[in-house]
Parts: structure tokens; C-alpha cells; sequence
């Protein structure tokens, strides 16, 4: 049977089936049909906003993680006796969505500011137990500053040792100290000796000191100061959780860990922070036991999903002044 063409209220059909009088096909019910649900229209058009919306923000959340920018913050530091410079670089997270290129624009981002010190606050990997940071070691040898780069371990860290690794189904390797141990080996080989509750002095004036990550129950910030003697002392703490706990005054804390909650919203801040003190530590400046100022840096990577909201990366450059 050929085509037929009808036009009804400016609709076009297309058929094969005989039409009816009033231009409907054969056989169905000859009333007009029913008028569009207004309802139904606004839930669709709701739908589709909200998924737009939702699409919006996930592509501009992709897009501040991927950004960074230098915050630039001055302190003043007790027995400093002259003005120092601090590139600090922290939670790079490499391995999971941050591979070399990203961290070679750290790097250089970095060495271009000169700095006199650079301090990584922890969680520079988050890999496998058993992956290679050969990459990321490439990249960090690079790191240039005339007192030093030392860094400490965090808690994704010590995941990518083995201990507790949650890519493993959150079964620690029996020989996660034994990794432990060759990889703090192979980040001094790469100019970035780790202090593990330990310290130098890189400056008659300036003792830097660094713990172990907290949650491991191996921090001992007393060990990590004992050699600071009259010299200014600036302590290195993945997690700013410590700072409560603080067995007496320091000059200045460092920390890394939350990543500012990483998601924010006006006038809430962070509903979720990975800190038994909810925001109180979340980022920027704060207090610890005796008066102690501290920064905690939003940090450079992402943990759990590839997403910001109004917690753009940071690498913290801090001139301190005596």
C-alpha cells in the first residue's frame, strides 16, 4: 500500500494504514488524543536543569582541580635572624589522578619563585604497593633551593607502603617497613631526605623538624625538635591534628592532610574534613598549643574523586621574617 501524507492542527504523519475522516489512523480510538501533562513537563524540565546543572558543576569542579595557584603568606618567626623564604609543596597524591606532568609543573613552579627551603608535607604518593614513583622521583630531583627540600610522609603514604593499603582491599603487606625503608631510601637518593621524627639545622638560626604521620601512632614531635638548641624552629606535620598535642611552644607548624575539605560551599564551608576537629584545622592559618601559629595548605592534588569546589590547589610560598 503507498504512503499517505495527512496534516492535522500543523502535525505532520507519515503511514502506511488508512486514514479516517478525521485523520487518524484506522483502527485506533478516533478522539484526539489528550492534551500534554503540565506536571509531567515540569518534572522533565527540572530533571533535565538539574542534570545540567550537576554537569556544570562537575566539569568547573574537574577544572579547579586542575588549576593551582601561588598564595604568598608572611610570618614572623622567633629567633629568626634573617628573612628566609619556604616554597612548601604538600598531598601531590602522584599515581592516582596526578601523574609527572603535573607534578613537573609543581616543580617549576617552585624553582621559579627561588626559594631558600622547600618542604613537602606528606602524601607524595598514592600508588599500588607494589607501582614504581620512579616518575615522581624524576620530577622531584629537580626541586632546587640552597638550604635543602625535605619532606614527611602521610597517611596515603604509608597506603602505598602496604600498611593497611586500601588498593589491596585494606590488607596490609607483611613487608610494608621494608618498603617503607626503600623508598625513604630512594627519595634521599632524589635530593628529598624525609624526616622521621627527626631534624636539621639548615641555618645556625633555623631548626626544620618532621614527624611521622600521625595516624600511624609513631608521632614524636619532642624527637623531631630535640636538636633545636636557641635556633628558631619550624616543625614539618602531615596532619594538623597534632597541634592540639603539641609538647611545647614552636616557632611554626606546617601541615598538609585536608586539602581544605577539597568540596566547599558559601557561607558552610567544607561539610566534610578529615579531622577529628571538623574545620577548625581545615586550611589557612590557625593555632596549636601554646599559642603555636600554623598553616595548612590546601595541598596540590585530590583525594577520592578528581574535584574541587572553592578549594582551588595551593603551593604555599612563605617568607619568614625574625
Amino acid at each position: 500500500m503507498g504512503a499517505v501524507y495527512a496534516a492535522r492542527g500543523g502535525c505532520t504523519f507519515w503511514g502506511t494504514a488508512p486514514l479516517t475522516r478525521g485523520g487518524y489512523r484506522a483502527g485506533m480510538d478516533a478522539s484526539p488524543p489528550s492534551p500534554p501533562n503540565p506536571l509531567r513537563r515540569r518534572v522533565l524540565r527540572g530533571l533535565l536543569g538539574g542534570g545540567l546543572a550537576v554537569g556544570a558543576l562537575g566539569g568547573a569542579g574537574l577544572a579547579q582541580a586542575a588549576r593551582f595557584g601561588v598564595v604568598r603568606e608572611r610570618v614572623t618567626l622567633p629567633g629568626l635572624r634573617a628573612p628566609l623564604r619556604v616554597a612548601f609543596l604538600t598531598d601531590l597524591h602522584y599515581g592516582l589522578y596526578v601523574f609527572a606532568p603535573q607534578v613537573r609543573a609543581w616543580v617549576d613552579a617552585a624553582n621559579a619563585e627561588r626559594p631558600d627551603l622547600i618542604l613537602l608535607g606528606g602524601d607524595m604518593l598514592d600508588i599500588r604497593s607494589d607501582a614504581d614513583p620512579a616518575p615522581l622521583l624524576a620530577e622531584l630531583a629537580r626541586l632546587r633551593a640552597p638550604l635543602g627540600v625535605f619532606g614527611v610522609w602521610g597517611n596515603h603514604d604509608y597506603d602505598s607502603f602496604g600498611r593497611g593499603d586500601t588498593r589491596r582491599g585494606g590488607r596490609a603487606r607483611p613487608d610494608w617497613a621494608r618498603r617503607r625503608a626503600g623508598l625513604t631510601d630512594a627519595f634521599a637518593r632524589a635530593g628529598v631526605p624525609i624526616l622521621l621524627n627527626a631534624g636539621r639545622a639548615v641555618r645556625d638560626d633555623l631548626w626544620v623538624g618532621g614527624v611521622d604521620d600521625l595516624w600511624q601512632d609513631e608521632t614524636d614531635p619532642a624527637a623531631a625538635l630535640a636538636g633545636a638548641g636557641e635556633r628558631a624552629t619550624l616543625l614539618l606535620s602531615h596532619n594538623p591534628d597534632l597541634l592540639p598535642d603539641l609538647p611545647g611552644p614552636v616557632g611554626l607548624v606546617l601541615c598538609g592532610h585536608t586539602h581544605g575539605g577539597q568540596v566547599r560551599f558559601p557561607f558552610v564551608g567544607a561539610p566534610v574534613v578529615p579531622s577529628r576537629y571538623g574545620q577548625r584545622y581545615a586550611m589557612g592559618w590557625v593555632r596549636g598549643a601554646y599559642g603555636t601559629p600554623a598553616y595548612v595548605s590546601r595541598g596540590l592534588g585530590t583525594s577520592g574523586v578528581p574535584f574541587r569546589n572553592l578549594c582551588e590547589p595551593e603551593l604555599t610560598l612563605l617568607t619568614l621574617e625574625g
